[in-house]
């Protein structure tokens, strides 16, 4: 009998374990000609020289993503992708011994569509062949201070599997390579590692770490990047480049450069040959001696260079002709084209054990007064409208699935989640939610979301729909935190569809413009839903300009289940009581069952803070400040800007010491209403039901007439003995510890004493003592420190005159059509206080609920008799500890999951522990027929990845074993360890 094919045996397996086996992209097999067996062979007993070209094409920064695509606006600057790859591959295939490789998806996608099928095929053949070689692969390269972790590994996604379906094997990346962001975030190096990445190289770290690491020769370590995972799952080796991401000086051939070309002509007077070879002979001679190994890198490149590779390369073959000549008469450097990947292959074979580094690369300095802090808040509003449009990018992914087939084509046209998808994917950019690009960028990448997320409301639309049995339409209110809603603000009767993206049921505090004084809600059993009215304050009515007119909001709680939605009825009462009064005067204190706040009545503002179930209070003060940003002095002409955060004075000023107040008190909601300023106003709120104070600011126009920029924080001083330690998230994940005027692998010569304690906060950070966790949830990333024992600030918005001389060549002077004299800002903070063993159990879903809040939708008048006004696409809730972190339509019979557990180690003695979940008794409307496990970034069978293990110095062995991870799911039963994330492709039918 003949042999079982392969694919025959994948075919029975699926039948006989529901396990998926097919192939991820076209060529199952790696060919023996790409990746480390392409590399070109080295000298074991000489100075190895691996010349790396690259470009460097940021997805929008000084033009945006079409300009640079397209060679547009050559005025602000010279830079056209279509033609560096276009050039390129010219340039390869003249050559077989060249190497490139390429980063940016986003654009190697849009050039590969305009290709012809025999220029695609070219392009093939040089990707067989470890030519032209991908490294990173994400449709971008995205910023590490400003980024959600859920939204980072969906665009890594993104990119990696259009390079696995297009290239197969050959065309998965070995390497992540970030270059050019602004400091280094270990949650980053945590998720490179599960991408199943051999390694990391950036250019930037500060420059006395720098430094401190050329003494030591160590610029080559291994990241540990994980408290909770078990080594070598979060163990990346990383490495910092010797030039940033520039070649040496003087060794630059780009049309954009102006070094000399070499001249070889014996004849010629300007014959330079043994010039060039003699600066770089020092020059590779001088890196290698603070670098490990008798290999270095150089890479040869810069932003948006090669688009006239000749030049380029017809130097380099040069260069390494005539350097490799000298070795005839004793010299010990051998030059070679080379890529990360083959570099990376060198250091491996070394077998050496390397420096173990366990903290991050924050903040990033490049001197002494340069701290790059300022860009962790800067664009305030753009920040918002990003992880706005990730939330509703997971809601549509979610109801794309629920929903079926009839989501993306129904009664409310062909929709599409894909725009939203690269909309979203190109935002992680590093000049793009980092707020360090030119204004007209910044309006496109927010023009993207908003286009996407048009075409992802047809989607939830049908899907609605769909579930409902409803086709009446649905309108979505997007401007709801400045009270603006037209259907709410004119309508009589109309119903409130609440959709829930967390796999968790939700009660969530709705707050909806209208006209009328009294209101009856039911909700979707037909109870009766206690509500309130209260009016508009005069700030929200100030900023909302002339886009609504209701005087009043309706205030209510709404429960939704998990991953589903509830359906509320909502009528105008004719004859019904005034809204909620508003008085004058500061209260005493406002409380519900959880929380005590109280005021000082002589200045109007917050004096502690009590958890009533613990039994435990605080001291709590908060005000706002703002510092003046720097335009240079005599020490420095650094100013602040975009990037560069830097503060003329330690000492901020304040605002106001006094708060005027306004105060409503209802049975579902206390509100004392602040003004500091024509500029700066908050609401102290606290609904019934919550253990979180919300602390709703607004902010803007920052003033200038005083020719002075502005740098605004908010700042909470408390009782809280935190001896200067406080703890800030790693990208939404890890909580890592701060600790002022420090860094733990260096000794520190702090040289700014605000900016150079300024970190990333991208969900939530606190400060601690051994009785009391005061945490503060943020509705975006921003910057903030802890300067002072028990105080926190955090950095709301900025308003500058300058330009930090970092590229963007314009000040971080932000206005729009609507407020012509500045941008004006509003933002919520969410404060929990709890004993420090438990506040976990309390911080990590309270951030998750604001990373993805639910969505509302609207639709006039009752529901149709036959309506389904509540649905959950879950049989049960997930257990507290795990996160349903993605569900998403792969192919049209596969869905991609992933599964997180979201709490570290030993951080919660209820949630820290294992988990186990069953996929086939998950969803409410799916058969899960097949299952199969893959790597984070979904580009591996898990079974199948494999990593170069790396010893660390401490260790007195190596690593486990090069595969790390478990194979193919066997069983329908997941166990998730803490901050695991599982990803897994499901064969599925809708029930």
């Amino acid at each position: 009998m003949a042999a079982l094919s392969p694919r025959l045996v994948a075919a029975v397996l699926c039948l006989l374990t529901g396990v998926l086996t097919f192939p991820l992209g076209p060529d199952s097999e790696r060919p023996a000609t790409c990746g480390y067996e392409s590399c070109h062979a080295t000298k074991a007993n000489m100075l190895n020289v691996h010349l790396v070209p690259h470009t460097h094409d940021d997805v929008g920064w000084l033009k945006t993503v079409d300009q640079y695509f397209y060679g547009d606006r050559n005025d602000i600057q010279h830079a056209g992708v279509q033609y560096i790859l276009d050039s390129v591959v010219d340039q390869l295939l003249k050559n077989p011994d060249r190497r490139f490789i390429y980063v940016e998806t986003a654009f190697f996608y849009r050039w590969w569509k305009q290709q012809s099928s025999s220029m695609q095929q070219t392009v093939k053949q040089l990707v067989n062949e470890g030519r032209l070689e991908f490294v990173n692969g994400g449709w971008c390269m995205s910023d590490e201070a400003t980024t959600h972790y859920s939204a980072v590994i969906d665009q890594m996604t993104m990119g990696l599997r259009f390079l696995n379906e297009t290239f197969g094997a050959c065309g998965r990346p070995r390497v992540a390579w970030h270059i050019d962001p602004f400091g280094h975030a270990r949650e980053h190096a945590s998720m490179f590692a599960q991408m199943g990445y051999d390694g990391f190289f950036f250019g930037r770290l500060d420059y006395q770490d720098r430094d401190r690491r050329m003494r030591s020769k160590e610029q080559e370590l291994l990241w540990r990047a994980s408290d909770s995972l078990t080594p070598p799952m979060a163990d990346l080796f990383t490495g910092i480049l010797p030039n940033g991401y520039n070649p040496p000086t003087g060794f630059c051939w780009d049309q954009l450069c102006d070094d000399p070309p070499i001249r070889d002509d014996p004849d010629l007077e300007d014959y330079n040959v043994d010039d060039v070879v003699k600066r770089f002979l020092v020059i590779a001679n001088s890196q290698a001696m603070v670098y490990k190994t008798n290999h270095i890198i150089m890479t040869m490149g810069s932003d948006f260079q090669y688009e006239n590779a000749n030049l380029w390369y017809k130097n380099l073959d040069k260069l390494i002709l005539y350097v490799n000549a000298k070795q005839a008469s004793g010299s010990r450097v051998n030059v070679l084209y080379s890529t990360p990947s083959c570099y990376l292959q060198e250091l491996h074979r070394a077998n050496l054990s390397w420096a173990l580094k366990t903290d991050d690369f924050f903040p990033y300095a490049d001197g002494a007064h340069d701290f790059w802090t300022g860009f962790f808040t800067s664009r305030p509003a753009l920040k918002r409208y990003e992880r706005i449009s990730n939330s509703n990018l997971q809601t549509c992914n979610q109801l794309e699935v629920l929903g079926g087939p009839a989501s993306r084509k129904g009664p409310f046209g062909e929709g599409d989640s894909q725009t939203l998808k690269k909309a979203m994917a190109v935002a992680q950019h590093h000049d793009a939610v980092s707020g360090t690009e030119k204004q007209h960028v910044a309006n496109d990448y927010a023009r993207r979301l908003a286009q996407g997320w048009q075409h992802c409301q047809v989607v939830v639309s049908n899907s609605l729909a769909a579930l409902s049995g409803s086709s009446a339409e649905r309108f979505y209110c997007d401007n709801l935190n400045i009270s603006v809603c037209p259907l709410t603000e004119s309508s009589k009767k109309f119903s409130v569809g609440v959709y829930n993206p967390l796999a968790r049921p939700v009660s969530w505090s709705v707050r909806l413009p209208v006209n009328g004084t009294a209101y009856v809600i039911s909700d979707p059993k037909g109870k009766p839903v206690d509500c309130e009215v209260v009016p508009v304050s005069r700030a929200t009515r100030g900023v909302r300009r002339s886009r609504g007119f209701a005087v009043n909001e309706l205030v209510f709680q709404v429960q939704a289940p998990p991953l589903g939605y509830s359906t509320y009825s909502v009528s105008l009462l004719q004859d019904g009581p005034p809204p909620a009064p508003t008085h004058h005067r500061t209260p005493t204190a406002i409380q519900n069952k959880f929380l005590r706040v109280t005021f000082d009545p002589d200045t109007g503002l917050l004096s502690s803070l009590s958890n009533l179930e613990t039994e435990q209070s605080i001291k709590l003060t908060q005000n706002f400040y703002w510092y003046n940003a720097s335009d240079g002095n005599s020490e420095s002409n650094q100013p602040s800007g975009a990037y560069i955060f830097r503060p003329n004075s330690s000492t901020p000023f304040i605002i106001s010491e006094f708060a005027k107040t306004e105060t409503v008190q209802t049975s579902v909601v206390q509100e004392v209403r602040q003004w500091f300023a024509p500029w700066v106003s908050q609401v102290v709120r606290l609904y019934a039901d919550s253990r979180a104070l919300e602390l709703e600011w607004t902010v803007g126009p920052l003033p200038i007439d005083d020719s002075l920029g502005k740098e605004v924080i908010t700042r909470l001083d408390t009782s809280i003995k935190s001896s200067e330690f406080f703890y800030t998230d790693s990208n939404g994940r890890e909580m890592l510890q701060r600790k002022k005027d420090f860094r733990p692998t260096w000794n520190l010569k702090q040289t700014e004493p605000i900016a150079g304690n300024y970190y990333p906060i991208n969900s939530r950070a606190f400060i601690k003592d051994d009785v009391d966790q005061l945490t503060v949830v943020t509705d975006r990333s921003q910057g903030g420190g802890s300067i002072h024992n028990g105080s926190l600030e955090i950095m709301l918005h900025r308003r500058l005159l300058h330009d930090d001389a970092r590229g963007v060549g314009e000040p971080l002077n932000e206005f729009s059509r609507i407020f012509p004299e500045g941008l004006v800002v509003r933002g919520r903070l969410l404060l929990s206080l709890d004993r420090p063993p438990a506040a976990a159990d309390t911080h990590r879903p309270l951030a998750q609920e604001v990373v993805l809040q639910p969505l509302l939708t609207f639709t006039h008048g009752d529901p149709s008799p036959n309506t389904r006004l509540e649905f959950s696409g879950l049989q049960a809730a997930l257990p507290p500890a795990v996160h349903l972190l993605t569900l998403t339509q792969w192919d049209p019979d596969t869905v991609l999951l992933r599964l997180e557990h979201q709490f570290q180690s030993q951080e919660s003695k209820v949630n820290s522990q294992p988990v186990t979940v069953n996929l086939q008794k998950l969803f409410s409307t799916l058969d899960v027929l097949g299952v199969s496990e893959l790597n984070l970034s979904a580009n591996q069978w898990r079974d199948e990845m494999t990593r170069m293990a790396w010893t660390p110095q401490t260790d007195k062995m190596t690593s486990p074993p090069l595969k790390t991870f478990r194979g193919h799911s066997s069983t329908w039963e997941v166990t998730l360890k803490p901050m695991e994330i599982r990803t897994f492709l499901l064969r599925v039918s809708v029930r």
